[in-house]
């Protein structure tokens, strides 16, 4: 049977004086609990997320803090457009280089990552970037073509087919992390070290769970 807590006993940040709500606990535990509003119309229930309360782990928090995370959905509509307004801005200075190379965010993907893992295979490529071969294989092309990029055939399975910077693509790739590193250095030594941790964990925590686990691999020390 469902939990119903009594009105007076509810945060105050939870209670809504609306006659047409019904409150409901869809979880109860000693530290985590969270809390919906189902709003009754006619026969249907449909239930607003809006307003949710999440347990806050980290030590050493304030008891105002302690009580609990609220998080209304203005707050997480912020936290996307921040997020997009942040991305826009970190590839901008980028995106001017490529542009006046007549390259774009695709190329500068492969350039990135054949960089950071010199003899890549195509698969694995794919694999990181989640686009078709088609579209790899246009990218590709025109890197090879304008000389960022070789492909060697590999030793053991000549099907493989592994890709390296060229010194062009090296210089290239050093020119566009430059710019992107400088940004970060700026922010990071702008908000401190707590701070980065903290962003680091979002990151993290945004990841799909496959995602996760192929970078906890390559990076044990840093994913968790």
């Amino acid at each position: 049977m469902p939990f119903f807590p009594p009105i007076d006993t509810l945060p105050t940040t939870t209670v809504k004086a609306r006659s047409h709500i019904l409150f409901f606990c869809l979880d109860e535990k000693p530290d985590f609990f969270i809390y919906t509003f189902i709003f009754l119309s006619g026969s249907v229930l449909s239930v607003n997320m809006t307003d949710i309360i999440l347990p806050l782990k980290q030590p050493g928090a304030s008891s105002a803090r302690e009580k609990g995370l609220f998080l209304r959905r203005q707050e997480l509509r912020r936290a996307i457009e921040l997020l997009f307004f942040a991305y826009r801005d970190f590839t901008y200075e980028a995106d001017e280089l490529l542009c006046d190379l007549d390259l774009g965010r695709a190329h500068h993907r492969v350039i990135y990552f054949v960089g950071r893992q010199p003899g890549i295979t195509v698969s694995d490529l794919l694999a990181i970037l989640h686009i078709t071969k088609q579209s790899l294989s246009r990218v590709l092309s025109h890197l090879i073509d304008e000389g960022y990029i070789i492909q060697e055939t590999g030793p053991r399975d000549r099907r493989q087919r592994l890709l390296h910077l060229t010194d062009k693509g090296v210089s290239l790739e050093k020119k566009l992390t430059d710019l992107q590193c400088n940004r970060f250095a700026r922010a990071y030594s702008e908000r401190g070290i707590d701070a980065v941790d903290g962003f680091q964990q979002i990151l993290t925590s945004l990841l799909d769970d496959d995602t996760r686990s192929h970078l906890r691999a390559v990076h044990p020390d840093r994913i968790d």
